[in-house]
């Protein structure tokens, strides 16, 4: 492999990981809160709101199932108003952000819901207001879930950031399109399937890791 192709494995990883971060960041900045309103926003809940929380479960049902590709096409006068263009780098970053919240607020949802509702109702008999509740017992509680749940989401960004390449997104998906297929540079390929599959490993990996230190239950040896 040329130093050339080297060094546009290196930019559009390096290109690919920005992607991945900032939209990681946002989308978790807006989804981990929504997650937990909706977790407790039920009837009867701890921010009882059955209304607001149908409405906007609705709304994150619909776009959590759009197609990423289409949503990319579909929101592209949003991403120009954002971003000023529709292609490259920081223009990918906006359909992944708005794919992102929806994602994350569904799996921290799922998580604050295995809370067990005893540790709940011993805390409101405490004397804890709702926000000590979600702080101190459900965000608390429902860590390694939130962890395994924002490890998928990274893992998940990597797989779209790919799929923005076929729209001029830029970072591994775009190089690889244009070198390895329209080229017909399969050295290519391989290498951004590689470079892919090892970021995934290593985020993955450390997911993990992080999860189980989260994670204070006693298991049997």
């Amino acid at each position: 492999m040329s130093p050339e192709i080297a060094w546009l494995i290196l930019r559009a990883t390096g290109q690919t990981l920005h992607m991945v971060a900032v939209a990681a960041a946002v989308g978790s900045l807006v989804g981990v809160p929504l997650g937990v309103f909706l977790a407790t926003s039920g009837k009867e809940e701890l921010f009882a709101a059955p209304m607001t929380n149908r409405i906007l479960g609705a709304i994150v049902n619909a776009t959590r199932s759009t197609p990423f590709i289409i949503l990319v096409v579909a929101i592209i006068p949003f991403t120009r108003l954002v971003a000023g263009t529709s292609i490259g780098t920081n223009a990918a970053i906006v359909p992944l952000t708005i794919a992102t919240i929806p994602f994350v607020a569904r799996l921290v949802e799922s998580a604050i819901r295995e809370v067990d509702p005893g540790l709940i109702e011993t805390a409101r008999a405490m004397g804890a207001s709702p926000l000590q509740v979600v702080w101190k017992v459900l965000l608390a509680e429902a860590r390694p879930g939130i962890t395994l749940a924002l490890t998928l989401t990274v893992v998940s960004l990597i797989g779209y950031s790919a799929m923005v390449g076929a729209v001029g997104g830029g970072g591994l998906g775009d190089l690889g399109i244009r070198y390895g297929y329209q080229r017909f540079m399969p050295d290519v390929m391989l290498a951004v399937v590689v470079v892919l599959i090892v970021l995934v490993q290593a985020i993955q990996s450390i997911g993990d890791r992080l999860a189980r230190h989260f994670d204070k239950r006693i298991r049997p040896r």
